[in-house]
């Protein structure tokens, strides 16, 4: 008697999943699209991969596991070809003798299971998970750290001749099948960064050797050994291959980018080569455009860790109908992400907000963006000045560079717009000094302006290896904290484990210093009172200073003494 295998459509609606009406909904699109039944109900909405993956598991008579919180066995994981999970989805969970059991989130793709036991000479018993899940795991587990010591292996063995191909696509298999270490340490030097979650690769040339480090969370770290002198030349030849620059020019500093793809998603590098007396130097900054997009689906000021009374402050601020909103602080501080989750809590389908940037780093629904093109004539004042005659009613400008820009910025703010801008300065009271010098008349200015935002991101303990720590009053002492107002207070650091790299450090918060202008204020600085004067005012009105928020905090157990130490002066 031959065996029929239930349907999927049936068994997810035997589970409550999706009514009887749906699947002949779906069974008809199908038709059209050409795509499985799995595949039209995931796009459609019907049901979640997890939903599928239980189906799919009693279609085939196959357990269900959930990844959500597990963590990769790395000896298995090592015990298996470099590359070889990601390659094929799927997750190793348990050895016994000649059987190894693995997820999967596609059981009937028989040839690729048959070609793998045939490789490993293992046979398969399969486990059923999403496809979601396991690429989560290999994400946050796997990195490349093998295929880059097998590279650095090779340096030792060979002087490598130059095979500059300038390949475009990074996939696991090229990483695992290259013959040249040179590429394939380069290639797996990005990926692991990108696992990594670095914003910068520094290629160092020293006295040593090579030395690379990756910044994560906004400090920097040394990512491999440091690789012999000999392939610094070699290293940095097949970036400026990679970035289309000038491989015979060594003496002067150039710029370039490359854009590389990593299964489906495209990944923008940017790429600055400057000489030094070692040779020369590399940062790679890793703009990934989809991750981004990713984050600013649900980017708010509570997401970027403003506490309550600064989020409602800075609310009312930008929902006043004309003026300026600044924000301040150093490169990397996070200030136009601030900026985007402000304007992202304004409804762009009733007010018409435009933005010009160097370059577009988010995208964002609703809002017209416009990027700066220096090469082609295209600055921030000229693009401003455009942007007026668009009717806009918020206009967001990325950088105020010079006093063409900060001119046309305060008119536009005196002009009824909502002008949202930033500017480097160490704190509120700076800013007022760099207007200054710019020549802006500081009646002007301080007219329109509505706010100034000083901010600095702060990295918060990873949560899998927090864990309390005790100080005595003498290190709180030198540490510029009052032992009285932490005595009993429990203080946390973080030991450093696999999902933090051992850093003891996951992901940043917002620290903000907000100062709200009112009238006597404003006379207080066209009157050009000194800034002590104007803190002891700004105290009375509210505004916190960053050292009190980095305090606040070290408080709430979110961050390390060593970290609001690194971020904020004692003396602020």
């Amino acid at each position: 008697m031959k065996f029929e295998r239930k349907k999927i459509g049936s068994i997810l609606v035997e589970m409550g999943t999706i009514t009887s009406a749906e699947v002949g909904m779906l069974l008809g699109k199908l038709q059209i699209s050409g795509k499985n039944f799995g595949e039209t109900g995931l796009e459609e909405g019907s049901f979640s991969e997890e939903e599928l993956a239980q189906a799919l598991g009693r279609q085939f008579g196959y357990e269900y596991v959930d990844l959500k919180d597990s963590v990769l066995d790395a000896e298995l994981m090592a015990s298996l070809p470099a590359g070889l999970p990601l390659k094929n989805k799927l997750i190793p969970l348990e050895r016994n003798g000649d059987t190894l059991t693995v997820a999967v989130s596609d059981p009937t793709d028989v040839l690729m299971l048959d070609t793998l036991e045939m490789q490993l000479g293992l046979s398969l018993s399969l486990k059923i998970t999403s496809r979601t899940q396991i690429e989560r795991l290999l994400e946050r587990g796997e990195g490349s750290q093998r295929v880059l010591r097998e590279a650095s292996e090779d340096f030792k063995l060979q002087l490598i001749k130059e095979t500059d191909r300038g390949d475009e696509i990074l996939s696991i298999e090229k990483l695992t099948a290259d013959t040249s270490p040179i590429i394939r340490l380069i290639d797996s030097t990005l990926y692991d960064a990108l696992v990594k979650r670095a914003s910068d690769i520094h290629i160092e040339s020293t006295g040593e050797g090579v030395v690379i480090k990756y910044r994560v969370d906004g400090v920097l770290y040394q990512a491999t050994e440091t690789i012999d002198g000999r392939f610094q030349s070699p290293i940095i030849s097949r970036i400026k291959v990679m970035s289309e620059l000038d491989i015979s020019e060594r003496r002067v500093p150039q710029d370039g980018r490359f854009k590389v793809r990593l299964g489906d998603k495209s990944i923008d590098f940017r790429v600055s080569i400057m000489p030094t007396i070692f040779g020369e130097d590399a940062v790679i900054r890793i703009l990934d455009k989809e991750s981004i997009a990713a984050d600013m689906q649900g980017l708010t000021l509570e997401v970027l860790g403003f506490e309550e009374r600064e989020r409602l402050r800075v609310r009312t601020r930008i929902r006043e109908p004309y003026g300026m909103v600044l924000v301040t602080g150093p490169t990397g501080s996070g200030k136009t992400t601030t900026l985007y989750a402000a304007l992202s809590e304004i409804d762009a389908t009733e007010e018409k907000i435009i933005t010009i940037e160097d370059p577009v780093e988010y995208q964002v629904k609703g809002v017209v963006q416009v990027p700066v093109n220096e090469k082609k004539g295209l600055t921030f004042a000229k693009g401003l000045r455009s942007i007026l005659r668009h009717d806009p009613d918020k206009i967001m400008v990325g950088e105020i560079r010079d006093p063409e820009t900060a001119q046309i910025a305060v008119q536009s703010a005196l002009t009824g717009h909502l002008v949202f801008t930033t500017v480097h300065a160490n704190n509120v009271f700076d800013v007022l000094g760099r207007f200054m010098h710019m020549g802006i008349d500081p009646y002007s200015f301080v007219s329109c302006l509505n706010c100034v935002m000083a901010q600095r991101l702060i990295r918060k303990i990873c949560v899998h290896c927090r864990h309390e720590v005790s100080y005595n009053e003498e290190q709180l002492s030198e540490a510029g904290l009052d032992p009285k107002r932490f005595a009993g207070k429990p203080l946390y650091e973080g030991a450093g484990c696999k999902e933090c790299n051992g850093l003891g450090y996951h992901g940043r918060s917002a620290i903000v210093e907000l100062l709200e202008m009112n009238d006597e204020l404003r006379e207080m600085i066209v009157n050009k009172r000194p800034v002590s004067e104007l803190k002891k005012k700004a105290l009375k009105l509210g505004t916190i200073f960053l050292r009190e928020a980095a305090i606040t905090k070290l408080l709430a157990g979110e961050t390390t003494v060593r970290e609001i130490n690194r971020v904020t002066f004692a003396e602020d």
